[in-house]
């Protein structure tokens, strides 16, 4: 498909009140968001990253954060066996480490709507039974995380170090990412000219804003009151030129080392950014993704893009899932 096919931004209708709406882009019928722009073609051109066979692994350990946010379960991770047979056992929600918020994670809260049209009402929760295979309702799985499981999540990703590229001159990173910051576009902008990146469609967008690496420099009793306090956290800006770029861009998706990868909370009278990444575009967001050893692999050898690969938990009908990630240089 070619970039010019696509609609831009400001040609995509309206849904009431929110601008940018794709819906009509793939179909009545679509799942997959721009999960559709990881083509056969796309994911074939992505391989040509890798010229060294050096791999990164971007998922922070499914133990981590101890005590997750808003509201989500510990994990408990269990192991027993005999002297020489071992099982284990985890659980886990599915959006306490790292993640991707799939389609039915966050729709359009005012109207009750979630990407292509899915009212609330129609979408299944509870728990799922599906002791059939073969005889499976579409409507109980529908928007399900299975949809992008199956497909994959791979192409080329986009690594732009905004805490590198904050520090670059010697000085500290210019805010908390433990606070409620704002990223403006600007920033990220300037970040990708500074590291030589030109964008082309379908790129999986990966942002260094510094949660982690803040999380693993805190005190012990740092981390400890971190979860008990009302979630505030660095991230990208909520504005229409955030929008625009998302969607003009053509990224396939949208990660950070952040729990929200938009500003938390959202300042008063601004909609949160998910309604439309999520709801509007179907596009997936990926968060608390591990950049530490990208980073440092980036810096050494003068890289930013490389072939990513991400095969999410094949659950019938889940909310998210972990995201299996790498980097492939």
């Amino acid at each position: 498909m070619a970039k010019g096919r696509l609609p831009s931004f400001d040609e995509l209708p309206k849904f009431q009140n929110f601008p940018g709406c794709a819906w009509n882009v793939w179909g009545k019928d679509d799942q997959l968001g721009t999960v559709n722009l990881l083509t056969d073609e796309v994911v074939k051109k992505a391989t040509e990253e890798i010229k060294l066979g050096k791999t990164i692994c971007l998922n922070w350990p499914v133990n981590f954060p101890e005590k997750p946010f808003f509201g989500r379960q510990t994990p408990k991770i269990r192991s027993w066996g005999t002297d020489c047979v071992s099982d284990d056992s985890i659980f886990i929600n599915t959006q306490s480490g790292t993640q991707w918020d799939g389609l039915k994670h966050f729709g359009i809260e005012e109207h009750k709507i979630f990407y292509n049209n899915t009212s609330t009402e129609s979408l299944y929760r509870g728990q799922l039974s599906l002791p059939d295979p073969s005889t499976i309702d579409p409507n109980l799985i529908k928007l399900g995380i299975h949809n992008w499981a199956q497909h994959g999540i791979c192409g080329r990703g986009v690594f732009l170090d905004l805490v590198k590229h904050y520090t670059a001159d010697g000085k500290p990173l210019p805010y908390d990412p433990w606070a409620a910051h704002p990223i403006p576009l600007r920033d990220i902008e300037d970040c990708a000219k500074m590291q030589g990146v030109e964008f082309r469609q379908g790129d999986i967008l990966i942002l260094r804003v510094g949660f982690i690496q803040r999380y693993t420099m805190a005190t012990p009793e740092e981390r400890s009151t971190l979860s008990g306090k009302p979630e505030n956290f660095a991230g990208i800006e909520q504005t229409e030129e955030m929008k625009r770029f998302l969607w003009d861009n053509h990224f396939a998706a949208v990660a950070s080392d952040q729990p929200a990868l938009e500003r938390w909370p959202t300042p008063d009278g601004v909609p949160h950014l998910h309604q439309t990444i999520l709801g509007l575009f179907g596009m997936p967001i990926g968060e608390l993704f591990d950049l530490e050893g990208l980073s440092k692999f980036c810096a050494e050898s003068g890289r930013y893009t490389f072939f990513f690969s991400s095969w999410p938990l094949n659950v019938l009908g889940g909310v998210a899932s972990p995201p299996n990630a790498a980097a492939y240089f």
